[in-house]
């Protein structure tokens, strides 16, 4: 397994941090890959996909990069530069694009662990890898990213309130399949046999993303590390969206209704209103019927105030399916 040392002063000094690359690395990845976790990225794969395929037929030294940087076992680093906080998807992509012929042929090597094709023994290949990117943000991520935007900022709201309350050992354990808590400083990143890094001291980030994978990242003489996970599952799969019993709707309507099914988890109303799609407004006057009705109660959880369902809430939805 792959673990690094972190200690507590780090840990603490940790942060989490949006990153439109990354969301359009994980949607490259997602693309690549042909197949949805769930109907949310079954529907956008079927959109999305046959363009990108079309675009890698039309493109085959590309195609060969892609299918090299995506290794079975190591993703080539120079594709996913560790997000910086507040940084643009230009921003970004440009880091990409800037980087030394050489240094990405190594990289490409590495992921292949084995020779680069000799198709891929050119200079241009940042630059290519950089110009793939711009087509999945633009067509694929762009058109899409103020909703994906507030489903992530939710996530990490959810994140913050879970280590308030258990602590970042929770929020560790939790991240993806692969990643926790070893105990004595120690934080597994991946179950690959990698040698342990110290990191202690250094910068570290959480960056959340909306398909269901994630990687790590570090940029070497800068002390700076990244761990890129999927966003909590009510959230990313399909954006939340739960069937609202047929009998339930008539009775509250269906936004309202919508909202109690949701609250089964403690949820914030910044979580309620990226996953429904509704405004802050419609969502605290929904909230408030609730609550007076006594179908929901409030719960304090540090900073954040959540919202879940009562006993009475649980039967009424309970019902509503039956």
């Amino acid at each position: 397994m792959g673990w690094w040392q972190v200690n507590a002063d780090t840990l603490a000094r940790s942060r989490f941090v949006l990153s439109p690359l990354a969301e359009t690395f994980a949607s490259l990845k997602l693309l690549h890959a042909g197949v949805g976790a769930h109907p949310g990225e079954r529907d956008w794969l079927r959109v999305h996909r046959p363009g990108y395929r079309a675009l890698l037929a039309a493109d085959p030294v590309t195609a060969l990069l892609v299918r090299a940087g995506l290794g079975r076992d190591w993703i080539a680093d120079f594709l996913t530069p560790t997000p910086r906080d507040g940084e643009s998807f230009e921003e970004g992509v440009a880091r990409v694009g800037s980087v030394r012929p050489e240094d990405a042929r190594a990289h490409l090597a590495l992921s292949l662990a084995g020779p680069l094709p000799a198709e891929l023994e050119r200079d241009d290949l940042p630059e290519r890898a950089a110009g793939l990117l711009r087509y999945v943000w633009e067509e694929a991520v762009r058109p899409d990213w103020d909703r994906r935007r507030r489903v992530l900022e939710a996530d990490v709201v959810a994140r913050t309130v879970q280590v308030s309350r258990r602590g970042w050992a929770a929020v560790l354990d939790s991240l993806r399949p692969g990643t926790r808590w070893l105990g004595e400083s120690r934080f597994q990143v991946n179950r690959h046999e990698y040698p342990p890094r110290e990191i202690s001291g250094a910068e570290l980030v959480f960056v959340p993303v909306t398909p269901k994978t994630g990687w790590v990242s570090w940029e070497e003489g800068r002390e700076r590390y990244a761990v890129v996970y999927p966003c909590t599952g009510v959230l990313a799969e399909q954006h939340g969206r739960r069937a609202v019993p047929s009998a339930l709707g008539p009775l509250l309507g269906a936004a309202r209704a919508g909202l109690l099914v949701l609250l089964g988890p403690p949820m914030s109303t910044t979580q309620l209103v990226a996953v429904t799609g509704q405004g802050l407004g419609s969502v605290g006057r929904h909230l408030r019927v609730l609550l007076d009705a006594g179908l929901v109660e409030r719960r304090r959880a540090g900073r954040s105030v959540l919202y879940v369902r009562t006993a009475a809430g649980d039967v009424l939805v309970e019902a509503g399916r039956g």
